[in-house]
């Protein structure tokens, strides 16, 4: 049986299909991050992008995302590379660094659920969209879940 692309692909050999179905679909990285300007330190927030839709952890306007919110990263394997902020979960920093995917991503479940029975999104985590509160109430609403793995499973 043939190895999975992305343990035979680098980031930049894969399609952009392939590319797109890497994403597991938590929205950890549409969670509103704060950086400490001295320490450089990253900290989460429960408070979603204004275009993440809490429920199904998708974005409401993905096609338009950049667009309507300046400010969305696009991943490319370069940026993936670079960013600090991704979730130590995410599919695109494990392959990066040439780990398997978890037993939670649909790609090796064969279903998108799996992903949220596993605990690993950000569905019912969500406590507000970033246009709906200020920055003081941001900074009440640091969490430490989205760094984490779901408990029993393997860090890669």
């Amino acid at each position: 049986m043939a190895e999975p692309y992305w343990k035979t692909k680098t980031l930049e050999e894969m399609s952009s299909e392939e590319w797109e179905a890497l994403c597991d679909g938590c929205g950890r990285c549409c969670l509103v991050k704060l950086e400490d300007e001295d320490s450089g330190e990253i900290a989460y927030t429960d408070v979603g992008c204004t275009l993440l839709d809490g429920n199904t952890c998708g974005c409401r306007n993905y096609p338009e995302r950049q667009t309507l919110v300046p400010e969305c990263v696009r991943l490319t394997p370069d940026v993936v590379r670079g960013l600090r902020w991704l979730p130590s979960t995410c599919a695109y920093r494990l392959v990066a660094k040439g780990a398997d995917l978890p037993g939670w991503h649909p790609l090796k479940s064969g279903t998108p659920d799996s992903v949220h029975e596993a605990g690993i999104s950000v569905r019912g985590r969500v406590s507000a969209s970033e246009d709906g509160v200020s920055i003081e109430e941001i900074l009440e609403r640091i969490v430490r879940w989205p760094q984490a793995w779901p408990k029993g499973a393997k860090r890669r």
